[in-house]
């Protein structure tokens, strides 16, 4: 029986795609790059700040060097943008708060950086409706690695075998399974049935209100 659920934050918690476009292409206009369609992100986030800005560079500009400069751009400019046109998915926050109702312990595990998952979670969503928030830091191997899983758990006093990972992608879902949690699917967010399916969701789920029924 589930004792807690583990939530992704952008495309399972956030719909904040639109923020994340523009503080990437107002980096890229810096430097005279073409801008990305808003659509594309959809395939680019997932795997850390540093993977994003590299995907997004045209191919000539992939190096260490520019990368490093273009991720401090563009973290100046999601400093200043996170929150204008992003916001929680159709149902989310009654769902969170009736999962704590049934006494669930809550907690997220993000790749997006520490410094922005802890504020941003906590703005949209409050400062008690999480029993525990990880973003991403140097010191921890990013998901699928089960690192972040374990502390977790350690830290909510629950074995991960009695917790689901809620997540919109391929790599939540390895994450999930590499960590022997209960891997769940969700198709509001940013990648596809297909790939969920392929990385082994337990489940797929298509409204927020269905994660009352795991």
């Amino acid at each position: 029986m589930l004792q807690s659920l583990i939530f992704d934050l952008d495309g399972t918690l956030i719909d904040s795609l639109g923020d994340i476009a523009e503080s990437i292409n107002r980096m890229l206009d810096q430097h005279g790059y073409p801008r990305c369609g808003v659509e594309v992100f959809k395939e680019m986030v997932g795997d850390g700040m540093e993977k994003l800005v590299e995907r997004a560079l045209p191919p000539e500009a992939r190096n260490a060097a520019t990368i490093s400069t273009c991720v401090e751009e563009y973290r100046a400019h999601y400093d200043q943008l996170w929150n204008q046109q992003t916001r929680p998915y159709p149902g989310i926050v009654d769902a969170l708060a009736a999962l704590r109702a049934k006494g669930l312990k809550l907690g997220v595990i993000s790749n997006k950086a520490h410094r922005f998952t802890v504020p941003m979670t906590e703005h949209f969503f409050g400062s008690d409706t999480f029993d525990h928030i990880l973003g991403q830091r140097a010191e921890v191997p990013r998901k699928p690695d089960p690192a972040g899983a374990h502390e977790m758990a350690a830290h909510l006093g629950v074995p991960l075998e009695a917790c689901a990972y809620v997540g919109d992608s391929g790599i939540d879902m390895a994450f999930a399974r590499a960590s022997s949690m209960t891997a769940i699917g969700v198709l509001w967010g940013f990648r596809s049935e297909t790939e969920l399916r392929a990385h082994g969701a337990h489940r797929l789920l298509t409204s927020a209100e269905e994660l009352l029924t795991l």
